[in-house]
Parts: C-alpha cells; structure tokens; sequence
C-alpha cells in the first residue's frame, strides 16, 4: 500500500511540473524543488549514460530499469504528460480569465519557496552571496528580454528544444519563455495541435539531447558544490519573480493560433496604477489570499515531508 501511495504522489508531483512548464514564467524545476524531488530527478537523469545502453542492448531489461529508476521516472513523465495534454488549456483559461489570482498564486509559490531553500544552505559566505545575486540577475535579465523573430529551419527547431529543456529543469527560469524569447512558444505548440510529426520529433530530440547533457552539469554542481548550486538556483527563483508579478499593462500583442490578439510584453506595475490605467478593479484582497493560499502550499509540503522523514 505504501509503495501504491508513493507512486500517486509521485504522479501528482509530475502533474505539477507539467502545469508549471506549459506557463511562460513559471518553471517545472521549481515544482521539482518545492516538492523535494529535484536532486533525485537529476540523478535519474544522470544515469542514462553508455553503460545504461549497453545493458539494453544486451537485453538486460532489468539491469537497465534499475540502472536509471524507471519507476520513478517514468511514474514522473507520465504525470508531466498528463498534465501538459488535460490542464495546459485549464491553466491557459485561467490565466487569461483570471490572471491577477493565478499570477498571485504562483507568486505566493516562488517566494516562499525561495526562502526555504536559502535556509538549506549550509554555510555563507561571500562566494554564496555572489551565486544568489548572480542568479537574481540572470532570471530578470531573461524575464525582461523581449521576444525574437527567428527561422523556422529544423536545426534551430532542435537548439530551441535543446535550450528550452535546460531552462525548464532550472527552478526559476521557465521554459516556456525560453521558447517565447526565442520567437517558437506558439510555433511548438501549433505544431503539437497539428500533429506536426516532424517538427515534434526534431524539438524532442533536441530536447532529450539538452536533458541528459545538462542534468549531469546540475548533478556535478550539486555533488562538488551544493551551497552555491543551492543560493545560484534561489536567486533564479527570486530573479523570476518579476515575471508572475500579478498587475500587469499589456505594452504589445502577437495573434495567437484562433486569430485572437493577446499580449506578450507587459510593464509590471503597483495596484492603483493598474487601475488607473486599465480602469479595471485590481482585486488586491484576492491577489493577498491567493498569495497567502501559495505559501500556505508550499510550507504543509515542507512540513508533511519533515514528518514523514524526520
């Protein structure tokens, strides 16, 4: 019953990551993190190397299951691919029928989460402060950088794949903006509404390709040197809080795939500015709750966790 338990969360932790991933500014790194999974993710993903292929080819299926945690990860994927495919229109829904109350919400997420994990860092010192403001840095930078006009050829279909995945397994910076930047978020997910099999086969090759390279560098920097890895990582998540800043003034639109203009850069803003220059209700009582519902989320995580592993 345990083991049936475990892999339910297991799911529904995979559900999270994929809701986080298809939001351009939210990350599914984060929800790894937030939820304690993320060392064991880059683990898993680590081990599908040479070694793990020799043992497939010789047809030891179980070495080779063990060798890379099937289980978990595959128990991971599908809830990601669960997600992505049932709630990526739920989530879209909401965000633009709701935006102030969703972007609070993960507002609320990224924060305190954040916080938590400054508090796992061993030691401080210099070089620690230096890693979390250069994270901070880097996140505002992506999260200010202004979409791109860029080919549609198959090599750059593969590299924006590649890049994108790095981002997403980053807690912080999301890889739905990656792709936004890099002028192919609605370009991909045209071709996924299309069945476009060779455009999906070719960004999910650059997408594995980008996976297994870049998950043993974040494997090593945990292994070699976890405190920095650990304030580098919180300072993407801070940095990225720029970008779920729930008030926001559409500065330009971009037609999406039903015809329809909706914004892609926005100027953050206070409530009584949204206001007056939206003339909309900033619904800053809902935004509170919802931020509050966030970090309320994320603390009975933490606590639910220390309990069931003292």
């Amino acid at each position: 019953m345990g083991k049936v338990r475990e892999t339910i969360v297991l799911f529904l932790k995979g559900v999270g990551m994929g809701s986080a991933d298809v939001v351009p500014g939210v990350s599914g790194g984060t929800i790894a993190l937030i939820t304690g999974i993320y060392e064991r993710l880059l683990e898993s993903i680590r081990s599908v190397d040479l070694d793990a292929l020799k043992l497939l080819f010789q047809l030891d299926l179980k070495g080779f299951w063990e060798k890379i945690n099937g289980t978990f990860l595959i128990t991971l994927l599908l809830g990601i691919a669960t997600s992505i495919l049932s709630f990526a229109k739920l989530i879209t829904y909401l965000l633009k029928t709701h935006p102030i109350p969703v972007w609070s919400f993960f507002f609320g997420l990224i924060i305190v989460s954040a916080i938590l994990i400054v508090r796992n860092i061993g030691k401080w010192k210099a070089t620690t402060g230096v890693a979390l403001i250069i994270g901070v840095a880097i996140a505002y930078l992506i999260t200010e950088a202004t979409p791109a006009s860029t080919p549609e050829s198959l090599w750059f279909i593969f590299l924006s794949g590649a890049i994108a995945i790095c981002a997403m397994i980053l807690p912080g910076i999301s890889g739905s903006f990656i792709l936004l930047i890099m002028g192919k978020y609605q370009y991909i997910f045209n071709a996924l509404s299309e069945k476009n099999i060779v455009v999906i086969a070719v960004f999910m090759a650059g997408c594995i390709t980008g996976l297994l390279s870049f998950a043993r560098v974040i494997s090593w920097l945990f292994k070699k040197y976890h405190d920095l890895t650990l304030a580098l990582l919180s300072g993407f998540m801070i940095g990225s809080l720029n970008k779920v800043w729930p008030w926001k003034i559409p500065l330009e639109f971009r037609m999406n795939s039903h015809g329809e203009q909706v914004a892609y850069i926005t100027d953050n803003v206070l409530p009584g500015e949204y206001y007056r220059q939206l003339s909309e209700n900033p619904l800053v009582f809902q935004a509170i709750l919802f931020i509050a519902l966030g970090i309320f989320l994320v603390v009975a995580i933490e606590k639910i966790a220390k309990y069931k592993n003292p």
